[in-house]
């Protein structure tokens, strides 16, 4: 039984009515993250809104002996968000409260139902001090997410609303007396539907005429769409040194017609059916080893319809193709772009050679994004890994060569290790900084940037680091500095709090030397908005940059409504784990008490010296005249 549930409509919302649904204690905890929660609200602020927007579907199940109410199968973190979702709207006056009924539950989770029986409280930070203990902390991280990603982009509620009331769910009803551990098994092994960059793909090939050309293409386009490791590791050692040279770190400026195919064949790198029925088989994904011999193994930092994204942005840029493409990055508008830049003035005659060079340039983009932007390592059993800047080298010889990393070579023709070597770091800094303020692949629009960079023969790999900084530095001017108002709360983009951290970090980096950018993506304050039980007094000022600090979201949940007094002393070894500038006020607050920082002038004291700090920076590196 399959039904259409508007989540809003004339009179109601899914969580309004008879029906009630309960999440089954062999479900796991709402687990879903900021990255989750976002592209659910982002893909419901840019659909089409000429139609309607099917957000998935809700499998239940029929509770015996109740009409209306539902086990949730599968579905329950989308239900769950979409609860807290309203709720929000209802926060902030866009939905009337009888529209968000609590007609959601958890089996044997009491935690989480006192969360949401005071959903209300917990949105608008109303909750009393004994409540605090009782709240189930994955659903506050979820309330906090809503909240700034609201706050932060801007959106209008009134036209989010418009959206929602176009916003589908099907929910469907599994026979009665399912065998439900039988249905998982089913849901888990399911095949996936074909995607966008799939399909362009076969666009792409059927515009090439040459059976072997489209060979080729295809070995190219699968080698660059996968996202793990280093490109060269994943051709035919044959079409690898065809392409990158016996050293395997020189892409070699080339044609696709012109590329010796057949000495691809000779040695494909699959697997044989008996090498895979032997007892001690097992997949290798070790990328290579470090120049000591260790193991390890990369993560990109994003996805490759992503990556496609970027490439095509640069490829425009680079052939100056008169055409206008998105401002984000959505992945879902992956062949409207593609499209646009095909039917061009340049290529709507030439499909052809569009395919041929674009392929070429997506081998050349994806070799110098590998070596040039950060991505995630692992080595051995870390299953944390930490940021990563490295290119590929090859050792050995004949049948017996490896690959080997090294940290990326940011030097001047002729430079000695020790002169280049600390630009990797502060380059890695400074782009990890950069991912970490921007957490949606949708405006990562700092990689487009870089790749241009360093696709332009003028530039020296010794400037990257100024060019990432550059781009920090021109968006913390853009968004803040040049709005002359440091009194934006939550709102005040991550950007801000990050380059700033770099920047104390570059000035100091023996002090911090333990300092890694993380995804920090709470902003809160040092003195609290509501202090707790009225304990101490409120300060009208809280929403002052020198009050603000970016910190996790499980930090936040345990720093709570306490005065910057009683988080040191409760929490001083997170305080000193956490951004350089929560450090620093950590440091200022042993010195002083709660009414020097707020009224006292501290805080003060503390904002006046990081607005300098970011504004001899900035004027160093965004000139008056600077157009991006």
């Amino acid at each position: 039984m399959v039904e259409e549930l508007k989540i809003l409509e004339t009179g109601g919302t899914i969580f309004s009515g008879e029906v009630h649904y309960v999440i089954p204690r062999y479900q796991r905890a709402y687990a879903w993250q900021d990255k989750e929660i976002v592209q659910l609200i982002d893909d419901i602020a840019d659909f089409d809104s000429t139609g309607y927007y099917y957000i998935g579907s809700l499998v239940v199940s029929k509770v015996n002996g109740w009409d209306n109410t539902f086990e949730v199968v599968d579905g329950q973190q989308r239900l769950t968000t979409l609860f807290l979702l309203l709720n929000y709207l209802v926060s902030k006056d866009g939905l009337a409260a009888g529209l968000v009924e609590l007609r959601l539950s958890f089996d044997c989770r009491d935690n989480s139902n006192y969360t949401l029986s005071c959903i209300q409280e917990l949105m608008q930070e109303r909750l009393s001090f004994e409540s605090e203990d009782r709240i189930e902390h994955s659903i506050r991280n979820g309330v906090k997410a809503i909240k700034q990603k609201f706050e932060n982009d801007g959106i209008e509620i009134n036209k989010f609303i418009e959206r929602l009331q176009r916003v589908v769910l099907f929910r469907i009803e599994v026979p009665q007396n399912t065998d439900l551990n039988r249905y998982f098994e089913i849901m888990n092994t399911r095949g996936e539907q074909l995607e966008q960059h799939d399909i362009l793909k076969a666009q792409l090939m059927g515009s090439i005429g040459c059976r072997e050309e489209q060979e080729l293409f295809s070995e190219i386009w699968d080698a660059c769409s996968d996202m793990t490791g280093y490109v060269q590791m994943h051709f035919s050692p044959a079409i690898r040194e065809t392409l990158f040279g016996n050293k395997w770190d020189s892409l070699q400026e080339t044609e696709l017609g012109k590329i010796d195919f057949n000495s691809g064949n000779k040695e494909r790198g699959n697997y044989s059916i008996k090498d895979i029925i032997k007892n001690d088989f097992k997949v290798d994904n070790v990328d290579g080893t470090l120049d000591d011999g260790t193991h390890l193994r990369f993560e990109s930092i994003i996805d490759f319809p992503d990556f496609l994204l970027h490439s095509l942005r640069v490829f425009v840029k680079k052939e100056r193709i008169n055409v206008e493409l998105g401002s984000l990055l959505d992945d879902k508008k992956l062949l409207d772009d593609f499209n646009r830049v095909m039917n061009s003035e340049e290529f709507k005659e030439k499909k052809k050679l569009f395919a041929e060079s674009f392929i070429i340039h997506l081998l050349k983009t994806r070799y110098l994004f590998d070596k040039y932007i950060v991505k995630r390592e692992y080595t051995g059993d870390d299953n944390d890994g930490k940021w990563s800047l490295k290119e590929l080298k090859q050792a050995g010889s004949y049948n017996r060569k490896t690959a080997y990393y090294v940290n990326t070579a940011l030097k001047t023709a002729g430079e000695w290790c020790s002169t280049f070597e600390p630009r990797n770091k502060e380059s890695l800094m400074i782009q990890s900084a950069l991912r970490v303020s921007y957490t949606s692949p949708k405006v990562m629009h700092w990689i487009t940037e870089l790749l241009l960079w360093v696709l332009d023969d003028s530039n020296t790999p010794a400037e990257l680091t100024t060019a990432a900084e550059r781009i920090a530095a021109r968006a913390t001017k853009e968004n803040f500095l040049d709005k002359k108002d440091y009194e934006l709360g939550v709102k005040t983009p991550h950007i801000v709090f990050n380059f700033l951290d770099y920047l104390l970090w570059k000035k100091d980096k023996i002090s911090y030397a333990d300092f890694e950018f993380e995804f920090r993506n709470s902003v809160e304050h040092w003195y609290p908005q509501n202090p707790s039980d009225g304990s101490f007094p409120e300060w009208e000022e809280v929403d002052t940059f020198g009050n603000l600090c970016i910190i996790s979201r499980n930090v936040n949940s345990k720093f709570s409504n306490l005065s910057p007094k009683s988080k040191m002393q409760s929490y001083d070894k997170l305080v000193e784990k956490g951004s350089i500038k929560l450090r620093i006020m950590g440091e200022l607050i042993k010195g002083c008490s709660n009414d020097d920082w707020a009224t006292g002038g501290k805080c003060k004291e503390h904002q006046e010296a990081m607005i300098e700090t970011l504004e001899n920076a900035i004027d160093n590196l965004v000139p008056d005249n600077d157009v991006v």
